[in-house]
């Protein structure tokens, strides 16, 4: 499950919390946040995989996975 654009963190759990503690968070950083301009000459996607992407170049493409996925990579519902 671990990319490049995935960041994990560790919130503090309280032993008189009475629920059960979520010990690792993830979260995702959009690649945006890395390139400040625009270089010249990206690579850019075809137009339908553009369109089927939701940006025209590569580098600020970032997955975003569904929650209705299962475990075993079957939509749920």
């Amino acid at each position: 499950m671990y990319d490049a654009q995935w960041r994990d963190w560790k919130p503090f759990v309280s032993p008189n919390d009475p629920c059960p503690p979520i010990r690792v968070k993830w979260y995702i950083v959009p690649p945006n946040q890395y390139i400040h301009f625009q270089p010249m000459n990206l690579p850019q996607f075809t137009l339908e995989e553009a369109l089927q992407r939701g940006t025209l170049w590569p580098a600020l493409f970032s997955p975003y996975p569904s929650r209705r996925m299962a475990k075993g990579g079957k939509a749920n519902g």
